[in-house]
């Protein structure tokens, strides 16, 4: 967790009101809002496009990813149901706004990316902003076994399927959040409950992510 000051104008009050928005879309967990009123969206995003900093919609990042909506960064991460402390898999770092949340909520986070410059830079930037997250260059659909079990897993591609390694890396009672699906086709938002060692899905609704490659 970052010890980071009050918000500095200019982007104090544009990132209050996307806070506002999510709040009266539901997402009222106390500890990721305050988190996301905390983390400086702006240090994340591409420079051309500061002024949709805290804009509630998906930003294009290169590489033909994106960084996503406000919202379903707050939906997905308040579904992982986490305590403080937790030990969290980010799959799929991007720009490092969904793990500097996780952080900013004092979780042990690890972060996964395969593209070697969102990599480089997302863990400058977490680095930088004076977050202690785990960042790893590979593959996220085998997920990163070496510091699993994971209470928490939050996927930000889709697969046609929940991959077997990322559930085999949850630990009994952890929950994941992750997308299926085809590209360019309806993809669901599940979140996933490991229970005595079985799986449990609860359907999160219909989203829009970008694929997730190389799987298996």
């Amino acid at each position: 967790m970052t010890q980071s000051s009050p918000n500095p104008a200019p982007y104090s009050e544009p990132r209050e009101r996307m806070v506002d928005l999510i709040r009266r879309r539901g997402v009222k967990d106390s500890l990721v809002l305050e988190a996301m009123r905390s983390v400086p969206r702006h240090k994340l995003v591409p420079s051309g496009q500061l002024e949709y900093a805290y804009a509630d919609h998906p930003m294009p990042i290169g590489h033909r990813q994106t960084i996503s909506q406000p919202y379903i960064v707050a939906l997905m991460t308040k579904s992982l149901e986490l305590s403080t402390w937790d030990r969290v898999l980010d799959v799929g770092t991007g720009s490092g706004y969904q793990a500097a949340v996780l952080a900013e909520m004092g979780m042990e986070v690890y972060t996964i990316e395969r593209i070697p410059e969102l990599h480089e830079t997302a863990a400058k930037a977490l680095e930088d902003m004076g977050y202690d997250v785990h960042c790893r260059l590979g593959n996220g659909y085998e997920g990163w076994p070496e510091h699993a079990p994971y209470d928490g897993i939050v996927v930000a591609a889709a697969p046609s399927q929940i991959p077997e390694p990322l559930i085999d890396q949850l630990a009994e009672g952890g929950r994941m959040v992750i997308p299926v699906g085809r590209v360019h086709g309806y993809q669901t938002l599940w979140k996933v409950i490991k229970e005595n060692g079985e799986i449990r899905k609860v359907d999160l609704g219909g989203v829009a992510f970008v694929p997730c490659v190389d799987e298996g």
